[in-house]
């Protein structure tokens, strides 16, 4: 566990850093706030604390909303804003809806931010400080993050729906997804599947491995029997996937 959060840690710095800063690289710096809201970091790391108080899972699903964020139209907060005349939500995406969580505790963080600087710090930035130190918090590495990224006025469902990797997909189409946004299908692809080794996951997104593998009408047979066991209890066959 440990050292796939440290691969995972790696990958985030090398990953979001470069999503991030691709349209801008030349403005993104880890000092952009130090006059302008220089407690920035800290105010973000109380309010995950009070949170981490609840809701241990948290820290996993805000670094896969900052994941799913940037994998579309880079990290630009597009996957916050919600349905509108103009604006098909990114929330109600094939990989989100029903899915992505923590949007209360992004909420929380940016009332937090904006009663201390308002006006200031961007949504994408305040979701890239809360994935690295939700990594922290649960073990991983630190890292300086670099900030100055701006929020989009639009978002791209569409978008969300073709770029986004799918539990399903074949091993070939995750690591062209990884080269399609700059990344490589090899490191990055492993350190950012082991987000999944924590937090928490829907039955229907690994129930056919539990009795029904490659149609095979078996378990699949790489899995750990004791783990099989208890995930068949926890997932029956035809149970509720939403578990």
């Amino acid at each position: 566990m440990s050292s796939l959060r440290i691969l995972l840690a790696s990958a985030l710095v090398f990953a979001f850093v470069l999503q991030g800063s691709i349209p801008s690289q030349s403005q993104l710096s880890p000092n952009f706030y130090d006059n302008t809201c220089p407690g920035v970091s800290n105010i973000i790391l109380n309010v995950l604390l009070d949170a981490f108080q609840t809701d241990p899972c948290i820290s996993a699903s805000l670094m896969r909303l900052h994941f799913h964020d940037c994998f579309v139209q880079g990290c630009d907060a597009s996957l916050l804003l919600d349905n509108s005349a103009t604006i098909a939500s990114e929330k109600e995406s094939l990989a989100n809806n029903n899915s992505a969580r923590g949007f209360d505790v992004v909420d929380r963080l940016k009332a937090a931010v904006e009663r201390a600087c308002p006006g200031v710090v961007s949504c994408t930035d305040i979701l890239t400080i809360a994935s690295q130190q939700s990594v922290f918090l649960s073990g991983g590495l630190y890292w300086t993050n670099l900030l100055g990224r701006r929020d989009s006025r639009t978002a791209n469902r569409s978008l969300a729906d073709q770029n986004l990797p799918s539990p399903f997909a074949p091993l070939t189409d995750l690591k062209q997804k990884f080269i399609n946004v700059g990344l490589n299908g090899g490191v990055d692809l492993v350190a950012l599947s082991g987000a999944h080794t924590f937090g928490r996951a829907q039955c229907r997104t690994f129930s056919r491995r539990l009795f029904d593998f490659d149609n095979t009408g078996r378990p699949d047979p790489t899995l750990n029997t004791t783990l099989l066991t208890a995930l068949q209890q926890l997932c029956p066959q035809g149970g509720n996937g939403s578990v």
